[in-house]
């Protein structure tokens, strides 16, 4: 038999050297699913339940892979689907490849059932490459082109493929005018800013007292450097949320997150410094940096046109992360008063002393906090985690302390919902061996969670390593949102928009053949976490937890003091219940004033 297009196609994503894809098929992409299956060395392809988990997935990959990720939909409202994951990885700057499928090329433009303007739909999603695929000999370099440009621009690209020319019989471009003879392939460049522009950062940093470092996920393979500079310069480290795993939390100069979640620590640094040293980081909360004109600007980043928007940097240099900091370190001057680190080092103490007198509090029925302080600890070395966003975002980066080879990521500028348990899958997956956690509140999981615990169920017995532990905290509350209804607008909890549906996540464990742990008490979270530190399969631990233990830090909680007095004054008296000071004094100042 001949080779047909998806044939070509898929040989010809293997020697890009992809091992695997995420999708869901449908007629639209029948072709390469039968090419898939006949494939002599196949690509493993991962069923999962809906499309966009499959976008999620293919995004996860990259980041735990630092490999192209890949979806497959078809046609209509399967390619509409992907587009939530799909813009996750533009987002995190991920190279993600998606391959859809469309109506024949002889029916287009002819209001055919699905027919959808596809070039339209992905158009700013996949702005670096889109084009469709009208002729066998385009699909060489159409696959080629794909790929280069996802990795080498760090971003999405697609690929829309009609289902009548995925059968034709592949051709090569023929030598002659108006063809292109396209390769397999990509180098990285080295990318150094000017040694004029090295010269003036170090005279910045030589001459300050303070020196603040801010890092992200363009830092993720630049640890040694950043440590390196961290210690010549007398700085503290704060990590933005994709950052988190940068540097492990046991360096004593490390002063863990940024934010509205971020630690005191932190805080106190941006506000107090005379530097910042922005490494690798897009972090868009700029209430939280330095106030502009007080501290001196110097930012390290790769691609040029995220520069100087988050502050206003004296200095920006672009290039990689670690390859800018061994140009620069030569040029730094160690700094003998060390009086600026060692504040910082007795800030990130007292944090971790708070943080863990918080998660000792009581509450109804269980302090969210608990669960987290009491897992910490006991995190196997070099296990995976993710989180959704939302209130288990919090949480994570208030009380998880990272160490070296862990690995960690969610959907950070996006910010989607129902990202943890697809980014676990898609990183138990791409490491087998290693175990996975991953955090979700009871809204992620009753919006898609629940669903790919079948793709759990449907394929862990595959995995080398069946140690996938999956934390719901089931608060029966939309959690993060209904803080910020009272905490930004001044609003009681909706509770027609807040209020969730009740499920036992631990008996649906349970009924697909996991281990189910319900949490009611905080005197059983210890013996949860051993349980399922022990099991031999999945494990779903449904922890009934407080929706009322505030998800922000008291710190950052106090500049919203007036709006949350507001809400509370129209009837949302459960927000009073388990408030630490500031806060709690803030928020009754504003109440005897009202």
């Amino acid at each position: 038999m001949k080779e047909n297009v998806s044939d070509y196609l898929l040989k010809r994503i293997a020697a890009w050297g992809v091992t695997r894809m995420f999708g869901y098929p449908g007629d639209g992409i029948n072709g390469i699913m039968g090419a898939l299956d006949r494939m002599e060395n196949p690509i493993e392809f991962i069923q999962t339940r809906h499309e966009e988990m499959a976008s999620l997935m293919a995004c996860a990959h990259a980041k735990f892979t630092k490999q192209v990720g890949v979806c497959i939909a078809t046609s209509g409202p399967g390619a509409i689907h992907l587009l939530n994951g799909l813009y996750d990885a533009k987002l995190d700057h991920q190279p993600v490849v998606a391959l859809v499928g469309q109506k024949a090329l002889t029916a287009l433009g002819g209001n055919s059932q699905q027919e959808v303007d596809l070039m339209s739909l992905f158009k700013d999603v996949a702005s670096e490459y889109i084009q469709m695929a009208v002729d066998p000999a385009q699909i060489r370099h159409l696959i080629d082109r794909a790929f280069r440009i996802a990795i080498s621009q760090r971003t999405v690209t697609c690929i829309i493929i009609p289902n009548d020319l995925q059968t034709k019989e592949y051709q090569e471009p023929p030598h002659k005018q108006q063809t292109i003879h396209s390769g397999i392939g990509y180098s990285a460049p080295r990318v150094l800013p000017q040694k004029a522009d090295l010269e003036k950062a170090a005279a910045i940093l030589n001459a300050s007292e303070k020196v603040a470092i801010l890092v992200g996920a363009g830092a993720l393979h630049a640890a040694e450097e950043v440590i390196e500079i961290a210690e010549l310069l007398g700085a503290g480290v704060a990590k933005a949320f994709l950052g988190k795993t940068v540097l492990p939390d046991n360096l004593p100069f490390v002063t863990g997150a940024i934010g509205l979640f971020g630690t005191n620590a932190s805080h106190d640094m941006m506000q107090n410094c005379d530097t910042l040293l922005m490494i690798g980081s897009s972090f868009p909360y700029a209430e939280f940096l330095p106030e502009e004109g007080k501290a001196r600007g110097i930012q390290i980043e790769l691609d040029g046109r995220m520069q100087s928007i988050r502050y206003p940097m004296e200095v920006n240099l672009t290039g990689d992360s670690a390859e800018t900091l061994k140009a620069l370190i030569p040029l730094v001057k160690r700094k003998s008063d060390r009086s600026w680190q060692l504040r910082i080092e007795k800030n990130v103490q007292a944090w971790w002393q708070l943080v863990n007198v918080w998660a000792q509090r009581e509450a109804n029925p269980v302090n969210p906090r608990l669960l987290f302080e009491e897992l910490s600890p006991l995190l196997p070395d070099n296990c995976i985690i993710t989180c959704d966003s939302g209130s288990t975002s919090s949480w994570t980066a208030q009380h998880i302390r990272i160490r070296k080879g862990m690995q960690f990521s969610v959907s950070g500028t996006l910010a989607t919902m129902g990202c943890s348990v697809p980014y676990a899958i898609a990183a138990k997956f791409a490491h087998p061996a290693q175990a996975v956690f991953a955090f979700s509140g009871d809204g992620a999981m009753q919006m898609g969670g629940n669903n790919e615990l079948l793709t759990v169920q449907k394929y862990w017995k595959k995995w080398q390593n069946p140690k996938f532990i999956l934390l719901v905290l089931n608060n029966r509350d939309l959690n993060f949102v209904t803080w910020e209804q009272r905490l930004m607008q001044g609003d009681p909890k909706f509770i027609e928009s807040q209020v969730l549906p009740e499920f036992n996540y631990a008996q649906y464990a349970e009924s697909l053949g996991f281990v189910g742990i319900r949490v009611e008490h905080p005197d059983q979270v210890a013996a949860a976490w051993e349980t399922a530190l022990q099991a031999d399969r999945p494990v779903v631990i449904d922890a009934l937890t407080d929706p009322e233990v505030l998800t922000f830090t008291p710190d950052v909680a106090k500049e919203f003091a007036q709006k949350l007095a507001q809400a509370i004054e129209k009837g949302d008296e459960a927000a009073l219940q388990h408030l630490e000071d500031p806060l709690r004094q803030a928020v009754n100042q504003a109440l005897q004033q009202n």
